[in-house]
């Protein structure tokens, strides 16, 4: 109870300072700011002169566009000029600040048949035309610029930005809304009344509800008391208003024009405070919550919401039929013939409701009532679909071939075109589907017509239901007896559909996506493009799904090497039988378990078979290449207990060395299996694999188990040790990538990404195993992804945005973690915490990352990555990480490509090596040879002739044991080269690398690197460091592999 009110108290400081933070004060220079530019504007438009002839010619694309005639009017004006939205009821939220100003058009501008053929709309544009010219003139407004009402480009409105600046409220604007209060009759705009006529063509009208409300729209924004009366005084409404805008402007997917609004959320608060479920007794948190799950949970909105007037209902029951049939959201003014919401979608609705559930689901389930998740973070599409597309619909006249406004915006329409094609496409695969076109957001004047707006492209995010599905080969259609539906399904899908007979004997119409398995995440891609260019007569250039640019990364050749794991999986199984079956040994293998992560599908290049390492000698074709090398895999083999091993750690050692002897001899004295021993190591070649086998002994495992005392807890042999550990890690991962299928390609990702960016050294595999964990444990405020450049993103999303410094992240993959061992978790990291604020930053690692079999963080992250590595890992992140957002909503321009992801600049390096491509043990998986455009060049090499990546065919004639004997097992000149660099130079530098193969090494200057003087037996010796020299050594070191050194940045001279 202590732990929870501590919570609240965190929460409710956290809401305070965040409301200090967006709230905007009214202060004396706010307020002269916003009274001196309304009065430039009202000044401006007095200078207009009376009965000014408005003619068609000062918009006159637009006027075309909308298809409007008798537009002519004389000016007047304005009937009033008022201050409405937010700033009236002290509810702006930053960084947004503005006021709306409502202009009242005169009703005399307008004839009563107005509202006719888009000729309001024209005129409205016009007088807005009139009034920009003239605040042009005044020496009190910098600039006038052009926006829409809510996206929509038939409702222009002007944003008037002030000369004079305020710090305080930097980029504020005032924003000109026209009112077209009292102009029409308002039964003429009754949504059952068709009032666009010059589009008949002789056939029957339709009606027009959109286009009618969008009039009523102008005809009531100015009442609004009905709202307004209830902020008013209400201190915590109001806070409550404001942190509502700040939840829905994070969130991009409600943010828009066919979902929520600023004004909106207050209309919802003002309703429920009208039904007394919202009142002044209860907090802002309180009332947020209560908002939200209203928004996800009440039945009132399948019948809509109506506002009371003085304490009855004023909504007639056809008015409410009207409502509902026009709408698929109804929130009724009081006057009862207007639907505030008549802009949110069907589809927008689901949206916000599944939101406002997840929001809920954060306060319930997150750290501090979920403050980080719910207000702090940006839910954008990147992040939130598993697919993003972009549509290009540049010059396409399809979309305007009916005119550009009807009852909607042709826009919109082809917006909801879309939906339904792919919503019939998908089916089932997708969960939700969203189209927006924000195509209003660019700069646009009306002076360019509405033919401009389509420069911005069509955007599609989609969720997907379940991987299952979405990875589904077949989509099984009608009967072949249904001939209606089986020529309506013909006739979608074009010559994608055939006839097929399926096992249970059912003959039916199909579709069928062949690909292979490790390609299965483009099959929704295919469909995509598929029913787009079939039914919208796109071209595939046109269509870009992001879902397989970061493919290049993980390919070999011109397939994915995790094709292979079926083979490495039956090569582990065979060797797993044998090793069991085996008798000569005086104790028998009892367990075989894989360490590997190529055995759980996360390992960025699992091994190939190998033609050298099989059974049974193949003869091999000349004309492919070899590896000479081969990577070993671990596996840990457990034996029979007995209490008769040795209770010396060396003894123990030696006498599994023994064991692995014995069973390599007895594997292949039985089935001829080639083994190699070392004094270290056993590997058995099986199936084109090479395993390395390792025994754990079950006392150090019996004493882990029993998690006895310290002192014998720390005599467990750490060879032992870090057994377990692996094994543990290996045990839950393998666990949560059957869970989830989507788990291992984005750990692939993240790998592939860290190792480009030469982090190798300070972030190992696992640790980054167990970050995507985390992402798929804990996905609020998201689902759980379920592609893998989505996983990919929220990986350097987390990486850049965790507390690192005042947080443990901890990963409880199977609910194994009760609270004590939580508690217990966050007392080791304050103990480390506590040990680096007394020796310095720089000492141990900055990230702790605690699981149930590392509480205290001593796996993964025992020493590294240090505060200054940690540093340049998250702006590293942070870097790549806006860099995929900014591709996914954008073509490629210029050098920003998606290529850029995984290529590191050399020039944040003190001086790097360049290695010898060929003498790389895989240089197929190098994606861009590295090159440096600056610095000295100090040292080069020759390439060694005494090592070659590939067998050349000489060497590929004689015996199978001969050409065995060739084959280097766990060779990697890279290792033994970092390894030397890391003993000779373990002050002077660091050493970056990538572990997969990069063909540059990076070095800064260590914190220690030579001071100008030294104390050595107490005489002061001057002594002059060149790190000409110094790299120089190193290009020594590494003679034959080193190709080239450049010297980029001095180090830092210490006194």
């Amino acid at each position: 109870m202590e732990a929870d009110a501590i919570a609240v108290d965190s929460t409710e400081l956290k809401l305070t300072e965040l409301l200090k933070e967006v709230n905007v004060d009214h202060s004396h220079q706010f307020s002269k700011l916003v009274d001196d530019t309304v009065s430039a504007i009202k000044t401006s438009i007095d200078k207009i002169p009376n009965d000014f002839k408005v003619t068609a010619d000062l918009a006159s694309r637009f006027v075309t566009d909308i298809g409007a005639d008798k537009v002519e009017f004389k000016f007047k004006k304005p009937a009033s000029v008022k201050i409405g939205g937010s700033y009236s009821i002290q509810s702006i939220a930053k960084p947004e600040v503005n006021v709306d100003l409502i202009i009242r058009l005169p009703k005399e501008c307008f004839h009563e048949k107005d509202y006719l053929n888009y000729r309001y709309y024209a005129k409205r544009c016009l007088y807005l035309c009139l009034m920009k010219n003239y605040l042009e003139k005044s020496p009190s407004i910098d600039r006038v610029e052009w926006s829409t009402l809510q996206n929509e480009a038939r409702k222009p409105l002007l944003v008037v930005y002030p000369a004079a600046k305020l710090v305080e409220v930097p980029g504020f604007f005032v924003r000109i809304i026209p009112s077209a209060k009292a102009i029409f009759s308002i039964a003429k705009l009754n949504l059952k009344r068709s009032n666009i006529h010059n589009l008949s063509d002789g056939t029957a009208l339709l009606a027009t509800p959109k286009y009618n409300s969008s009039i009523l729209e102008d005809m009531f924004i100015e009442d609004v008391e009905f709202i307004n009366n209830y902020f008013l005084g209400w201190k915590e409404l109001r806070e409550a208003l404001i942190l509502l805008k700040v939840w829905a402007r994070q969130r991009s997917s409600i943010h828009v024009h066919d979902c929520l609004n600023g004004f909106l959320i207050s209309v919802i608060l003002a309703y429920l405070a009208s039904k007394q479920h919202i009142t002044n007794s209860m907090k802002s948190t309180e009332i947020i919550r209560i908002t939200l799950n209203f928004i996800a949970t009440s039945e009132l909105w399948s019948r809509g919401l109506y506002f009371p007037k003085e304490g009855h209902s004023n909504i007639t029951k056809e008015q409410r039929m009207q409502l509902k049939e026009s709408f698929p959201v109804v929130i009724s003014h009081p006057f009862g013939g207007f639907n505030l919401a008549f802009r949110m979608s069907r589809i927008g609705f689901t949206q916000l409701q599944n939101e406002a559930t997840l929001t809920l689901r954060c306060m319930e389930k997150c750290r501090d009532g979920g403050f980080e998740e719910v207000f702090m973070t940006k839910i954008d599409y990147a992040g939130k679909y598993d697919y993003c597309m972009r549509i290009n619909l540049k010059g396409k006249k399809e979309v305007f071939a009916s005119g550009f406004c009807l009852d909607d915006e042709c826009w919109r329409s082809y917006e909801d075109k879309i939906h339904g094609i792919l919503s019939k496409g998908l089916n089932d695969r997708a969960k939700f589907i969203q189209v927006t076109w924000r195509n209003t957001h660019c700069q646009w004047s009306v002076d360019d017509g509405l033919s401009v707006l389509d420069k911005v492209p069509l955007f599609i995010g989609i969720s997907v239901s379940t991987l299952e599905k979405a990875f589904r080969m077949v989509d099984i259609g009608p009967n072949a007896e249904s001939k209606e539906e089986a020529l309506e399904f013909r006739k979608f899908w074009g010559e994608k559909a055939e006839l097929r007979r399926f096992k249970d004997g059912r003959i039916a119409e199909s579709t069928v996506w062949e690909i292979e398995q490790w390609a299965k995440h483009l099959i929704l891609k295919r469909i995509v493009e598929h029913v787009l260019s079939r039914h919208l007569s796109l071209s595939k250039e046109n269509i870009v799904v992001v879902v397989d640019q970061l493919d290049f990364s993980l390919l070999h050749g011109s397939g994915d090497p995790i094709s292979y794991s079926g083979n490495l999986l039956g090569a582990f199984d065979v060797l797993s039988k044998r090793l069991r079956l085996i008798e000569d040994l005086p104790l028998k293998v009892s367990s075989v378990q894989p360490l590997d992560s190529a055995f759980r599908f996360t390992s960025v290049f699992p091994p190939e078979p190998h033609h050298l390492a099989n059974e049974k000698h193949e003869s091999l074709r000349l004309n492919k290449l070899v590896p000479s090398c081969i990577q070993p895999l671990e596996v840990m083999i457990q034996l029979e207990g007995s209490g008769n091993w040795p209770m010396d750690e060396i003894a123990i050692e030696k006498t599994k060395s023994s064991f692995l002897v014995q069973i390599g001899v007895s594997l292949q004295k039985m089935w001829g299996m080639t083994c190699t021993a070392t004094e270290d190591n056993v590997d058995v070649l099986v199936s084109g694999y090479a395993f390395r086998l390792k025994i754990l002994h079950e006392r150090g495992l019996s004493l882990l188990n029993k998690e006895i005392g310290n002192d014998q807890a720390k005599r467990i042999p750490s060879a032992d040790k870090k057994l377990f550990i692996r094994s543990q890690h290996a045990n839950m991962i393998n666990g949560l990538q059957s869970r989830y299928a989507i788990f291992g390609p984005v750990v692939r990702l993240a790998k592939r990404w860290a190792a480009s960016h030469l982090f190798s050294s300070c972030l190992v595999e696992e640790a980054v195993e167990l970050l995507v964990a985390y992402l798929f444990l804990n996905p609020l405020p998201y689902d759980v992804p379920c592609s893998r450049i989505t996983g990919f993103l929220r990986f350097l999303r987390l990486l850049s945005h965790y507390d690192w410094t005042f947080s443990p992240l901890i990963v409880d993959i199977n609910h194994d973690l009760s609270q004590s061992d939580g508690k217990e978790i966050n007392d080791n990291f304050l103990l480390r915490r506590k040990g680096q604020g007394e020796n310095g930053q720089s000492v141990g690692s900055a990230m702790f990352l605690a699981t149930v079999y590392d509480k205290e963080s001593e796996a993964w992250t025992g020493l590294s990555p240090s505060g200054m590595e940690l540093k340049r890992l998250v702006a590293y992140a942070r870097s790549s990480a806006n860099l995929l957002a900014k591709l996914t909503f954008l073509e490629e321009i210029g050098p920003f490509r998606w290529e850029c992801l995984f290529r590191t600049p050399l020039n944040n390096y003190d001086a790097v090596i360049f290695l010898h491509k060929d003498k790389l043990p895989y240089p197929q998986r190098l994606l861009f040879p590295s090159e440096v455009n600056h610095g000295t060049h100090v040292a080069e090499g020759q390439a060694s002739k005494c090592f070659q990546p590939f067998l050349l065919p000489k060497d590929l004639k004689g015996r199978p044991e001969e050409l065995r004997n060739k084959l280097l097992v766990d060779f990697d000149p890279s290792k033994c080269f970092i390894r030397d660099l890391k003993q000779e130079f373990s002050t002077t530098f660091q050493v970056w690398h990538d572990y997969l193969g990069g063909d540059v090494i990076g070095l800064t200057w260590g914190e220690s690197y030579p001071s100008k003087k030294r104390k050595h037996e107490e005489v002061v010796v001057e002594e002059e460091y060149n790190p000409c020299k110094v790299l120089k050594a190193v290009g020594e070191v590494g003679k034959g592999f080193v190709k080239s050194i450049y010297f980029l940045k001095p180090p830092k001279l210490m006194n």
